[in-house]
């Protein structure tokens, strides 16, 4: 049996509910039709033309993206940019778009959970509490866990970059040699960084750092590492698809899901070496 998209919507608002979405997201169907019967789907972090394009190679007519396709009100839809190219295609060849942003950052085993885990922390909880009311509560932004054993900073260091694969991190603030407890935050998440200094963290693990927060982290003493905003979210496509599958394999969904071969992150390393030859 082949679904509806609207089944996988289903799916996803109780996995990772849109009601716990911040209130600026647009997250869930963006682009498409609920009743389309869905022949394959792909999932991917950035909705972007080289995703549309890797669905249609593949004849996948659904599209899952963390971040959303249409993020702030369109005032006009101009075919010949980027922009607009996306948003043709994805119409005149029937792809569904999806996207589950904030709802997945918020949600119980997601974005934060799967970051903290790579990363090997155990017992994660939320670093910001969607009900701070409530302190068994498994939602909310960001999470916090431990090592079970304190971990030495250079194996800390190199764990971080292997699992995230990234060449190098940019840090603020003093680095403990020894470290037990991380908060983590996939992401954009300068803005928790005090929360993680408020709750004994002895490193914060996340990305877009401001000035002013990296500024902050060196005049309390406090590490706060930058590992790309690509890198700490990535791994939650391969969660999402994870989720899918297993929903497929016992709703007996006769569909292929995939996450995606053609992402890359946007960003590429140069030094003092670089040549403009290269």
């Amino acid at each position: 049996m082949a679904p509806p998209v609207k089944n996988i919507i289903s799916f996803l608002n109780k996995e990772a509910p849109f009601s716990l979405a911040e209130s600026w997201d647009n997250v869930g169907l963006l682009i498409g039709n609920p009743e389309q019967e869905i022949t394959s789907i792909l999932i991917g972090l950035d909705p972007t033309n080289s995703l549309i394009d890797e669905a249609l190679v593949l004849g996948a007519n659904t599209v899952i993206t963390h971040h959303p396709v249409i993020f702030r009100p369109i005032p006009a839809i101009n075919t010949a940019n980027p922009e607009g190219k996306l948003l043709e295609k994805a119409l005149v060849n029937k792809i569904a778009i999806i996207a589950c942003h904030t709802n997945l950052d918020s949600a119980a085993d997601g974005v934060s959970d799967i970051l903290g885990s790579l990363l090997g922390l155990t017992g994660l909880t939320p670093l910001l509490p969607a009900n701070k009311e409530k302190p068994a509560e498994t939602t909310g932004l960001g999470r916090i866990g431990s090592f079970s054993t304190p971990v030495a900073t250079g194996d800390f260091i190199q764990q971080v970059m292997e699992a995230l694969n990234l060449r190098s991190l940019q840090v603020a603030g003093k680095i403990p040699e020894m470290i037990t407890t991380v908060a983590v935050c996939g992401g954009s998440g300068s803005d928790l960084a005090t929360e993680a200094f408020a709750r004994k963290a002895d490193i914060y693990l996340s990305a877009e750092i401001k000035h002013d927060t990296a500024i902050w982290a060196g005049e309390n003493n406090f590490c706060v590492i930058d590992a790309t905003h690509f890198a700490t979210e990535q791994p939650s496509v391969g969660l999402l698809a994870e989720k899918l599958k297993r929903a497929a394999d016992r709703e007996k969904w006769n569909i292929t899901i995939r996450q995606s071969e053609s992402e890359h992150h946007p960003f590429t390393q140069i030094d003092r070496n670089y040549s403009t030859r290269v």
